[in-house]
């Protein structure tokens, strides 16, 4: 259960990573929460930092409860979401 928690950290902090590459290269954030929370901060990437910081809660949530199917599915979400990215990154790239 706990290898499923660091996993679903680390897939946050890849989602981070992949969303301020697609942010420095002028692409806008298509989550609208996430957008929101840009346009309320101080600065887009305390904003971004600051869901992502709020995004771990509902992992922990499942760790702590023994949810570990859900977090597991979870994981796999994020990882598709994270090869999505890096695919309309390299796409991008190539043309």
């Amino acid at each position: 259960m706990t290898v499923n928690l660091i996993h679903y950290v680390y897939l946050q902090f890849l989602d981070l990573l992949t969303t301020v590459a697609f942010l420095i290269h002028g692409v806008k954030e298509g989550n609208p929460i996430v957008q929101m929370a840009m346009e309320q901060a101080p600065d887009p990437l305390s904003g971004l930092l600051g869901v992502k910081i709020l995004a771990i809660l509902p992992g922990l949530l499942c760790w702590w409860t023994g949810r570990s199917r859900l977090l597991l599915r979870v994981n796999l979400f994020f990882a598709a979401l994270i090869a999505w990215n890096l695919c309309a990154m390299i796409n991008a790239a190539a043309r």
